[in-house]
């Protein structure tokens, strides 16, 4: 499944040179993601690649699967080879932040592509909704974009009632 994140977190449309690509493919034990985004060269965090908290505030792809009862994975990359995963029952709840996940990343003419693999029982069985976002910029140029929007005075990526139902069959 590809989510084309086009639009700003509050609906509006984003400039074609920001638009970013998320591909998703749930096995039965593995689930597959790949980003395709343009690079902004925003400062890298000070960390070497691998996992490492408060990523959103970096540029940073992030793909949020849900299931039942509240229960969803966040999923965060970015395009120097930083990651995050967190595991959260209930909106904002972390239940576990040490999800194991295979993460490369690469600069490539002006874009940034990830590849992330994860074992499948990390996430909701069934993931019947999701949302994706991009984040970058800094200071009165940070921008949030969003597959679905996520309405409300401020970017709030885990305002689940907005996510996007999955067509049957998808995950």
């Amino acid at each position: 499944m590809r989510f084309a994140i086009e639009h700003h977190w509050d609906g509006r449309v984003a400039d074609p040179s920001e638009h970013t690509y998320v591909d998703l493919n749930v096995g039965d034990s593995f689930i597959d993601v790949r980003v395709d985004a343009p690079y902004f060269d925003d400062p890298a965090p000070a960390k070497p690649p691998g996992r490492i908290d408060g990523l959103w505030r970096y540029e940073v792809v992030e793909l949020f699967l849900l299931g039942s009862a509240e229960r969803y994975l966040e999923i965060e990359l970015g395009p120097h080879g930083h990651h995050l995963l967190l595991k959260l029952r209930g909106q904002r709840v972390v239940v576990d932040d040490q999800c194991a996940v295979d993460y490369t990343a690469q600069l490539r003419d002006g874009r940034w592509v990830g590849h992330a693999r994860l074992a499948r029982d990390v996430a909701p069985d069934p993931i019947e909704r999701a949302n994706a976002y991009a984040i970058r910029g800094e200071g009165s140029e940070r921008r949030y974009l969003a597959w679905r929007p996520v309405p409300g005075p401020e970017p709030d990526f885990h305002r689940l009632a907005y996510f996007g139902v999955l067509p049957e069959g998808a995950c």
